[in-house]
């Protein structure tokens, strides 16, 4: 390995270690005063128990402020893009995110939803979202470097991966989890987001907190910009994959997929409360 190269990894697994405290740090100093007031920030979960969105946004922090450790530990060399494009990916894309989270009213989903209701002139926040982690996308590539069609593509990677993710953000720790199998084996470059993610697990797995669409699309954002870092082959297949998956999702649903995989539901339940018991209701005595 290079010094370059050794220099890179441990400055990534120095951000990751910092984004993990700050995320911690986040999540308490949010939980205390929450942005707007608790009820902003309350939502039911798959059993209809209370949780807390503020999950995403402490994410977010503690990605940022690993980030910027990491770019700064390699300033002055040519490092520093990459961790400054993933933090320009998951900014924007948590901000759209929250709007989403905040101002949504959830009756219209996925691409299908959101361009309907377009064409019958009604903009949902979902469409500002779709359309704002687009451009973002386009800005982080482009901060990223590379030939136009390098941007192109990694502009399809920041957007494509902000909305796979949160695909996956339907139960307890599952798009954490997603995310951590995706961005293993680019460690050094996803240490900071995956550490962040990482710190809050056990909140998502207690169903106590949730990423929502700030933390998911911002998390799947980031991602998706440190993929740019793999070779042009290696990122169009990646492209190709999440597109295949996208349009699946506007026909299938991965829950049930999920629930039908013996290997795949043992993933999900991993670490999550056991799933509520059926109660038998007695039969009723004929009078």
């Amino acid at each position: 390995m290079s010094r370059t190269a050794a220099g890179s990894r441990a400055a990534g697994l120095l951000g990751g270690a910092a984004a993990a405290c700050a995320a911690r740090l986040a999540y308490a100093a949010m939980r205390g005063h929450p942005p707007g007031g608790p009820k902003a920030w309350a939502r039911s979960n798959h059993r209809g128990e209370p949780v807390t969105l503020l999950e995403g946004p402490a994410v977010v922090a503690g990605a940022l402020a690993g980030l910027l450790a990491q770019a700064l530990l390699e300033a002055g060399g040519p490092g520093w893009r990459r961790p400054a494009a993933m933090a320009v990916a998951g900014a924007g894309a948590a901000a759209f995110g929250a709007h989403d989270d905040l101002a949504g009213s959830g009756d219209r989903r996925g691409f299908r939803g959101h361009l309907g209701a377009l064409r019958h002139g009604e903009v949902t926040t979902g469409a500002v979202k779709l359309g704002g982690i687009g451009a973002v996308g386009i800005v982080s590539a482009g901060l990223a470097g590379g030939a136009p069609a390098d941007v192109a593509l990694n502009a399809g990677l920041v957007a494509g991966a902000a909305n796979m993710l949160n695909l996956f953000d339907l139960r307890p720790g599952r798009a954490v989890k997603v995310a951590l199998a995706c961005g293993a084996p680019g460690a050094p470059g996803t240490a900071a987001p995956l550490g962040a993610a990482a710190a809050l697990l056990p909140e998502d797995l207690g169903e106590r907190a949730m990423l929502g669409d700030c933390g998911a699309n911002a998390l799947g954002a980031m991602l998706g910009a440190a993929a740019g870092g793999l070779p042009r082959p290696a990122r169009i297949a990646l492209l190709a994959g999440i597109a295949v998956l996208t349009a699946a999702s506007e026909k299938v649903s991965f829950t049930a997929v999920i629930e039908r995989t013996p290997a795949l539901r043992w993933l999900d339940m991993l670490g999550r409360r056991p799933a509520a018991p059926v109660m038998a209701v007695p039969a009723q005595r004929p009078r």
